[in-house]
Parts: structure tokens; C-alpha cells; sequence
């Protein structure tokens, strides 16, 4: 992990934007990690940080510093009734389940108006409700709940019917697209969300480049249109144009913002696709090369990664050595040679998950971010008073001189304007410069300059400071019926007592602490239907005799689904069941 020093420099500099720095400790604890855990906590605010993401509620029976509490993800919050219980015991914002609809969102608004809801916009999809997912645990003891998941939902299974037939094989029958909420903001803002959240674990720094970039413009545009005041302050640039495309992608989805999607999983491949480029037109043998009918706005760089799907459905690709434009067309030299390139055919979609001359600018310096300020000066013949001004904050700075009568008054305003203006290294831009006073003196830009940078480090210095929020009040909060097995992941003496202090009886430790598994048990509750995005779900065939009749045939002559079964290469076999009066899917194992 990070160091504290490292982590308090990040806070320092997210401070000079009057922005925040929240820490990630959303596992849940054993009991011999409780003293470390309170520890850390203090060291984390001490270091400046504004909040802390937790999974775990024995945080809430510890002496903590005075320091927000945000409930992350993990606590699986799908309910008004679990959004207004966290508000209600001391969370300040919550990390609301991905697979929420805006009609849900806005309803735990409601439920508790004076929390604020933080929402994920991209990245990658967990495939079970957060904090639900045990399946890591089961066959390869590495806990999702701690942090250790062992990406199960990105490996190929083979999947078959109640009768044993195979529907599919080497189907990444779990993996999801990837999350892009960046044209829903609008009604994710209206519906009650306050905090947008990316997810990028694990995710180079150009993908974090890219994609933050890519929603910082488009809020920035809804801001701008809608009046909008931002929490933070600056306004920031770019040397790029960001596409979310060009770097890590799986594909996109909005998820069930909008209602269930189509199609959700990406059962092809679990990689990067990147961008569709074109198609192959032609294979040129005694050239060595082939002929790409480009998509539109498409140009090919020498050193560009190109990927494509073989006819067996083998995902695969190949190195541009060089590209030549035609007139239309690319042709393309790869480094492979041609006729060695697995079932690459004429008509083979092309796409790009290595744009070469992209990256090569994300490595750079290529995003600034300034904060606009106006300033007075205020001249008298002896003394100089600077004001700097920048949304809520003002400061005024004064030093004593001696100032004589300017040769050319006319070029005061101009002189001082030029000197004010040069910010240097402070995250400054300045915008008005006016003068009062006698205007008629000169002043020297020396003098100016050393006003200059001690008006900035008061300005600097009193947007960091920092700002402890009234922690929210606490209330009477009741627990009953929330989980009170092994699904409500107390694996600790502290986190049994909060539950059992808010009305809830622990019937069952954390999975994590169980000594057997159990065949049956319900190792991931999801809304993604693998039965609906393999066309079987029976809500597909209504008023359709025809596809029914076919249904009924390949489930057991009813319309209620059989079970499906997937199996890994390890040999384990799971049952996907499904609840269709919730319209979710649960995983589960049958052989181990």
C-alpha cells in the first residue's frame, strides 16, 4: 500500500483545490485487527484525510477522531430503509449499489435528504450486489470481503442446461461490460446524487488520465449550463481529447439506470476491446500487408495495437509495424507475418486497444488545473494593499513603502497588471486587475512581486484549511430484518455488538470465519440474468406461442427456469438459480 507520507501529500494537494481526500478501509475486520484498524483511522486524519470509506460497522463502536464516515459499497445499500439506517447511525454520505434504477436512487434520496448519495458512473461491474459475493472465498480462499477477490466472474465456463445439454462453452458467462453513466449525469444529479465515483483499481495512470478528464468535461459543460457551483475550486485543461475507448475498455453499458439492459455481460472476452477501427477488406499476401476499410475520423499509427475475434471466438490481435493511408483505405504492415495471423479473414471486424500516439501524450504533462482570481491594489505613497479574490475567499495583504511620483503615470495600471499576473508555480490564474488610490506613483515591480507572493500563500492558505464538519446527529436506528447470517459479514466482537445494539440478532459468523462450506449456500445474489442475456429468460416469450413452445421444450416442458450450471476449468460446478419474483440470479456451488 501507500505510505502515510505519500497520503498526506495527496491530501495537501487536493486541500489546495479546497477539494477532499477520502481513504478506502472498506474490508471487514477480524478481531485481532481491531487496535490496528482504530490506529490507522487516527493516522489517516492526522495525515488530512476528510473521510473514511468503511465496510465494517465495529468503526462505529471505536474512539475515532473527529472525521467523516462514508458507508462504501460493500455495506450493500439497494434500500431506502438501508440508505435512511446509515444516515441515521452517523454515515455521512453512502455508496449506493451499482445496479440501481433512477426511480431507486431518488427514493433513498428522499429516504434520507440530508445525506449525501454517492453513485458509481464507469469502470468495471461487479457481477453480484457489493458485499454479497462470496464466491472467491469458496474455492480459493481469497475473500472479496477483504479485499482479495480472485475475479472469478472473469474466467470462461461452460454452461449447460437442467438436462446436462451444453448451451455454451468457454463463455465468459459472468463478466459484465464496462460502467458508462457519463450521458445519464443529468438525471443522476436530478434523481439525488451529489458524488460521482470512478472505478479504477489496478488501473494504470493513463486510464485514470483519461477517464477522469472524460467526466471532468462533461460536467463542467452541465455546470456551465446549468449554473452549477462545484465543490471544489480551479478549472482545468487538456492536451487531449479524452475518449474512454482509448484506453481500458470492455465495452460499455449504463447498467439498469434506465431498467434492465439487453444485453449486460461481455461473454466474449474479458479484455480490453478498445475502439472499432474497421473492417478487412483485402489481404494483400505479396505485400505482406492488408487493407482496412476504416471507420470514419480513423487514422492508424505505426505501433498501434489491433485485436479482432477469430470465427472459433479466440480474441487475439497484432502489432502495426506500419500503416500507409490510401485514398479510403489504411493498409497495414503488421510486425506478424501475414499468413500467420490466426483466422484472420476478409470482412474480420478490427479494433484498437493500443493507440500508441495517444498514450505517448497521456505520459506527459497534459492537464492543468487553475484556480481564477481577481485583484485590487491599492496604492498610497506609503503603503501597498493587495487584495486577492476567488469565489468565497478574500484576502487583503498590506506592506509599508516609500513610493515617489510615477515619469508615466498612463503605464501604471498596465506595469502592475503585467507583474500581478505572473502566478508562477501557484495554482493561480489571474483574471480583473483594477487600481485605486494614487495611481499616479510608481511602483516597483520588486515590490509588487514579494506582494504578490505573500497575497497568493494567504489565498492558498486559506482555501486549505481545513474544515472539521459538524459530524451529523445520530438517531435511534432499528435493524430488524436486515441480514442477519453469514450475509451480515461480522467477523468481529465489536461489529456483533453494533448490530445486536441496533435490534439485530447475529445468527451466523462472516463466511470468511466459516470452517466448512456449505453445498447450496448462496454465494452471489445478482440482477444480472445470464438466462436473460442468453435470450432464455421466460418474460421473453410472452404472447409469443411459438418461442414458448420452444421454451417449454428446453425447460423441462414449463415456463418456471431450471437452474443453468457452469462449470470452470478447475472442475467446480455452480448452479445459477433464479428468482424471478425479485428478477435476480443466484450463484451457488454444487461441486466442489
Amino acid at each position: 500500500g501507500n505510505p502515510w507520507s505519500d497520503i498526506a501529500s495527496v491530501a495537501a494537494y487536493a486541500h489546495r483545490y479546497g477539494a477532499k481526500t477520502y481513504l478506502t478501509l472498506n474490508t471487514i475486520l477480524f478481531e485481532d485487527e481491531l487496535e490496528a484498524a482504530r490506529k490507522a483511522a487516527w493516522t489517516a486524519y492526522e495525515a488530512g484525510v476528510d473521510a473514511l470509506i468503511i465496510q465494517d460497522m465495529a468503526f462505529l463502536m471505536m474512539d475515532l477522531p473527529p472525521i467523516e464516515l462514508h458507508a462504501s459499497t460493500q455495506c450493500d445499500i439497494r434500500t431506502p430503509e438501508k440508505v435512511r439506517f446509515l444516515a441515521d447511525v452517523g454515515f455521512s454520505q453512502v455508496v449506493l449499489a451499482r445496479e440501481l434504477t433512477l426511480k431507486e436512487i431518488a427514493a433513498c434520496r428522499a429516504a434520507a435528504p440530508n445525506t449525501s448519495l454517492e453513485f458509481f458512473v464507469h469502470g468495471a461491474l461487479c457481477v453480484s450486489y457489493s458485499g454479497l459475493c462470496y464466491l472467491s472465498a469458496a474455492t480459493r480462499r481469497r475473500s472479496a470481503n477483504r479485499g482479495a477477490c480472485a475475479q472469478l466472474c472473469r474466467l470462461p465456463y461452460t454452461v449447460k442446461d437442467f438436462k446436462g445439454d451444453v448451451i455454451k462453452t468457454n463463455c465468459y458467462a459472468l463478466s459484465l461490460k464496462d460502467n458508462d453513466q457519463c450521458g445519464n449525469l443529468r438525471e443522476l444529479i436530478d434523481a439525488g446524487v451529489r458524488s460521482f465515483k470512478i472505478e479504477g483499481r489496478l488501473k494504470e495512470a493513463s486510464y485514470v488520465k483519461n477517464i477522469t478528464a472524460y467526466y471532468r468535461k462533461a460536467l463542467d459543460a452541465l455546470m456551465q449550463e446549468n449554473a452549477w457551483k462545484s465543490a471544489s475550486f480551479g478549472q482545468t485543461t487538456c492536451a487531449f481529447t479524452p475518449n474512454p475507448e482509448k484506453t481500458f475498455h470492455r465495452g460499455k453499458t449504463e447498467a439498469f439506470v434506465h431498467g434492465r439492459p439487453e444485453s449486460l455481460a461481455e461473454m466474449r472476452t474479458p479484455k480490453s476491446t478498445g475502439e472499432s477501427v474497421g473492417t478487412v477488406l483485402r489481404i494483400e499476401f505479396s505485400r505482406r500487408a492488408l487493407v482496412m476499410d476504416p471507420q470514419p475520423e480513423i487514422a492508424l499509427n505505426n505501433g498501434d495495437g489491433l485485436a479482432y475475434f477469430t470465427q472459433q471466438g479466440a480474441f487475439t490481435g497484432l502489432r502495426v509495424n506500419r500503416a500507409e493511408n490510401l485514398e479510403n483505405r489504411i493498409r497495414i504492415y503488421p510486425f506478424e507475418a501475414v499468413g500467420k495471423l490466426a483466422e484472420l479473414t476478409v470482412g474480420t471486424k478490427l479494433y484498437r486497444n493500443y493507440d500508441r500516439l495517444f498514450l505517448k501524450t497521456l505520459d506527459g504533462h497534459c492537464t492543468e488545473r487553475r484556480i481564477p482570481m481577481s485583484a485590487c491594489l491599492d496604492i498610497s505613497r506609503n503603503a501597498l494593499t493587495l487584495t486577492l479574490e476567488s469565489g468565497p475567499y478574500k484576502v487583503t495583504v498590506t506592506e509599508k513603502a516609500v513610493l515617489e511620483a510615477a515619469k508615466d503615470p498612463s503605464r501604471t495600471h498596465e506595469a502592475a497588471k503585467k507583474t500581478l499576473t505572473k502566478t508562477g508555480d501557484t495554482v493561480f490564474t489571474l483574471g480583473d486587475v483594477s487600481l485605486t488610490g494614487q495611481t499616479d506613483l510608481f511602483v516597483p515591480a520588486s515590490l509588487l512581486n514579494a506582494l504578490r507572493r505573500k497575497a497568493c500563500l494567504a489565498l492558498q492558505e486559506k482555501i486549505a484549511e481545513r474544515r472539521i464538519r459538524k459530524q451529523p446527529q445520530t438517531r435511534k436506528a432499528d435493524a430488524t430484518g436486515f441480514a442477519s447470517d453469514y450475509r451480515a459479514n461480522a467477523a468481529n466482537s465489536l461489529a456483533r455488538a453494533f448490530w445486536e445494539s441496533h435490534g439485530l440478532k447475529i445468527t451466523e459468523d462472516a463466511f470468511e470465519l466459516a470452517t466448512e462450506i456449505k453445498h447450496d449456500q448462496e454465494l452471489m445474489r445478482c440482477r444480472y440474468c445470464l438466462r436473460h442475456d442468453l435470450g432464455l429468460c421466460p418474460k421473453g416469450v410472452k404472447g409469443n406461442p411459438e418461442k414458448k413452445a420452444q421454451f417449454k421444450e428446453q425447460n423441462a416442458g414449463h415456463l418456471k427456469p431450471e437452474p443453468l450450471e457452469l462449470i470452470d476449468s478447475k472442475g467446480f460446478t455452480y448452479s445459477a438459480g433464479f428468482d424471478c419474483r425479485r428478477c435476480e440470479m443466484v450463484i451457488s456451488l454444487k461441486k466442489m
